[in-house]
C-alpha cells in the first residue's frame, strides 16, 4: 500500500512511531484500519486513537490539521489578530502534540500562546476570550480511554468552531501533504524567539475569580463550608483549579482520591475516566465511604464534565444522573436569583434537545425562557454569543446538558467543571445547613412536577465496518418506525432536515404516546451510536420498566 510504503520512508521524527509501523509489516488488516482514511476533522476537531497512520492520532496528523488551522487563520484574520491559543491534558503525548502544535503556528507567522501546564478545557476557552486570540486548540480526548486522543478547536469567540469554520479548515487540511507542505520550528527555539509564549500566572487567577464570583450567597446567607468533600480529579487536570477554586471559597475539608490525584494519561484505576459511569467513580465511593464524605465530587479528564455522589438516608452513595444535578442546579440558580433580586427580567437557560424536558418545566414556573438547541455544548455557547450581541448577556443565567456539563456564566463558551464543581458544593451546603438532602430537593422536584427517568445508552461501531453499520441504522430508522417498545410514536423530529432554525444535523427525535421520547444519533467524536431515552410515569417502577422495553426494541434495531 502507498501510504504505508511512504509513512515507513517518512515518518522518522517519532521513534514510537516508527516502531509500530514496522510491526505493521504483512498483516493487511491493521494497515488498513490505520490508512484507509484520513483521521475526521469535524466540529470538534480531531479525536483518533494514539499510533501510526493516517487515521491514528500522531505528530504528523497533528502537524497537518494544526498547518490547515493556520492557514485559515492567515486567510481570515488580519495580521495583528493572527493569536492561537493552546492547552492540553494529562493524556498521552499531550504535552508533544500541543508543542508540535505550536511550532506549526509559530512558523506560519502565528503568535502562540500556550499554558505552561496542562489546564482544563474551560482555561482555554476563557485565554481565547482574554488574549483576543483567532483561535484556541485543546489537546484532549476528554473522558475516552487512555488509547485515544484529540484536538479541539476554537473561535474567537470560546466556543468550539461552527460547522461553517470546520468545513472552510477541513478544505484547508486536504490541500496540505501531510510530510511536504508542513511548516514547522523547534519549540524552543520558538519560546525564545518570542513566537510562542507562555500564558501568564494573571490570566489563570482571572479565571478563577471569574468562577468565585457565580456564587449565589448573599452576605444575611448562613451556610456551613466544612462539609466533607471527597475530590477526584480522574487523573487529570481538575486537581489545581478545583481544589483553590473550593479553598478560596472557604471550603477547607476536602479530601483527594490520592490513586487519582496526579495527572496520568493510562488512567491506571479506570479504564474509562468518565464521571458518567460507575466504574469510573468506584474508588472515589469508597474514599467517601472511609471518610464518611457528605459529597462526592469527580470531573473528567479535560475537567469540563463533573459528576457527584451523596448520601441517601440509610448512609448508602448514590450516583446522579447528569440530568438530575442538572436540574437541582438550575433549580438552585432561579430560587437563589429570585430571593436576592438579582434575576433578570428576560432570563434564559439554555440546554440541549436531548436534556430532560424536565428543566424546562422547573424554568418555566421561575418565568425563565428556555431555549433547546443541539447536542453540543458549543451551541449553548453560540446562544449566550447571540444574547451578547444583542447587549443582553446577563440574560444567560445558566446552561446544561444531560452529559454532566453546566456553565452558570458568561465568561467562558464551553462546559466548565470547576464551575459546576465549585456551584454544586455551595449548592449543597447551604441546603444541608437548612437539614435538607440533594436527595431531598430531588424529590421535592419530583412531586411538584412528575417522576421522570432520563438513560443514556452508547454502542460502540470501530472501524471502516462500524461507519457502514451505524450510517444504515439511520437510515433504517428513517423509515416507518410507527412504534417503539409497545409505545406509538406520535411525532418524528429529523433534524437532518433542519428544525426551529437550528443547523441540519444527522440526529432524530421520536416522541412517543405518555410523554415518553427516544433520540438518536451517531457520535460526531467517537465511533459510537448514541440513544437517549426519557420516560415519564407515575413512579420509579413503572418508569423503568417503560424504559427497560423501549431499550429492549432499539437495541434489535442495532444489531
Amino acid at each position: 500500500m502507498l501510504t504505508y510504503s511512504e509513512w515507513c520512508d517518512k515518518a522518522a521524527a517519532d521513534k514510537d512511531l516508527v516502531e509500530e509501523l514496522k510491526a505493521m509489516a504483512g498483516d493487511e488488516v491493521r494497515i488498513e484500519d490505520a490508512f484507509y482514511r484520513n483521521l475526521v476533522f469535524g466540529t470538534g476537531g480531531l479525536r483518533g486513537v494514539i499510533g501510526a497512520g493516517t487515521n491514528r492520532m500522531n505528530i504528523y496528523t497533528v502537524a497537518k490539521a494544526s498547518q490547515g488551522l493556520a492557514n485559515y487563520v492567515n486567510t481570515i484574520f488580519q495580521e495583528k489578530d493572527r493569536k492561537i491559543a493552546i492547552s492540553y491534558d494529562s493524556r498521552i503525548k499531550a504535552d508533544l502534540f500541543a508543542k508540535v502544535a505550536a511550532g506549526v503556528f509559530a512558523a506560519s507567522g502565528i503568535k502562540v500562546f500556550i499554558y505552561k501546564e496542562l489546564m482544563p478545557t474551560p482555561c482555554l476557552s476563557f485565554a481565547v476570550r482574554e488574549l483576543k486570540c483567532a483561535a484556541g486548540i485543546m489537546v484532549t480526548a476528554s473522558h475516552n480511554p487512555a488509547k485515544y486522543n484529540g484536538y479541539k478547536v476554537y473561535g474567537a469567540d470560546g466556543c468550539q468552531i461552527t460547522t461553517e469554520a470546520a468545513t472552510t479548515i477541513l478544505d484547508e487540511i486536504e490541500k496540505v501533504d501531510i510530510f511536504e507542505d508542513v511548516r514547522n520550528v523547534d519549540f524552543e527555539a520558538a519560546l525564545q524567539a518570542g513566537s510562542v509564549e507562555y500564558i501568564s500566572e494573571n490570566v489563570y487567577t482571572k479565571f478563577i475569580n471569574e468562577v468565585l464570583g457565580q456564587s449565589l450567597i448573599s452576605e444575611d446567607d448562613e451556610i456551613d463550608k466544612n462539609v466533607a468533600i471527597v475530590y477526584s480529579p480522574l487523573n487529570g487536570t481538575g486537581r489545581a483549579p478545583v481544589t483553590r477554586a473550593l479553598k478560596e471559597a472557604g471550603y477547607s475539608n476536602i479530601t483527594l482520591v490520592k490513586e487519582q490525584e496526579m495527572p496520568d494519561g493510562n488512567f491506571p484505576t479506570c479504564s474509562y475516566p468518565n464521571p458518567e459511569i460507575k466504574e469510573a467513580m468506584a474508588l472515589g465511593m469508597e474514599y467517601a465511604k472511609k471518610c464518611n464524605a457528605d459529597l462526592l465530587i469527580a470531573t473528567d479528564p479535560d475537567c469540563d464534565r463533573v459528576g457527584i455522589a451523596v448520601k441517601d438516608s440509610e448512609g448508602e452513595y448514590v450516583l446522579l444522573t447528569g440530568n438530575q444535578t442538572g436540574c437541582l442546579l438550575l433549580d438552585y440558580v432561579c430560587s437563589m436569583r429570585v430571593k436576592n433580586g438579582t434575576m433578570p427580567a428576560d432570563a434564559e437557560v439554555v440546554k440541549t434537545i436531548v436534556t430532560t424536558d424536565l428543566g424546562e418545566q422547573i424554568a418555566k414556573s421561575y418565568g425563565v425562557k428556555t431555549v433547546n438547541v443541539l447536542t453540543g455544548f458549543k451551541f449553548i455557547g453560540e446562544e449566550i454569543g447571540r444574547l451578547e450581541k444583542q447587549g443582553k448577556a446577563d440574560s444567560y443565567i445558566f446552561g446544561f446538558e444531560e452529559s454532566y456539563g453546566y456553565l452558570s456564566g458568561s465568561y467562558v463558551r464551553d462546559k466548565d467543571a470547576v464551575d459546576g464543581a465549585f456551584l454544586i458544593c455551595e449548592m449543597f451546603a447551604y441546603y444541608k445547613t437548612r437539614g435538607i438532602s440533594l436527595l431531598d430537593k430531588l424529590d421535592e422536584l419530583y412531586k411538584k412536577y412528575g417522576y421522570c427517568l432520563n438513560s443514556l445508552h452508547s454502542y460502540e461501531f470501530e472501524g471502516s465496518a462500524g461507519l457502514e453499520k451505524m450510517n444504515g441504522i439511520m437510515v433504517a430508522m428513517r423509515q416507518n418506525t410507527s412504534e417503539i417498545g409497545g409505545l406509538e410514536v406520535v411525532q418524528v423530529n429529523d433534524y437532518a432536515n433542519g428544525i426551529d432554525g437550528l443547523p441540519k444535523s444527522d440526529v432524530i427525535k421520536f416522541y412517543l404516546e405518555k410523554k415518553c421520547s427516544v433520540v438518536v444519533r451517531p457520535s460526531g467524536t467517537e465511533p459510537k451510536m448514541k440513544m437517549y431515552v426519557s420516560v415519564s410515569a407515575g413512579d420509579k417502577v413503572e418508569a423503568e420498566n417503560i424504559e427497560k422495553r423501549i431499550v429492549s426494541f432499539m437495541e434489535q434495531k442495532f444489531k
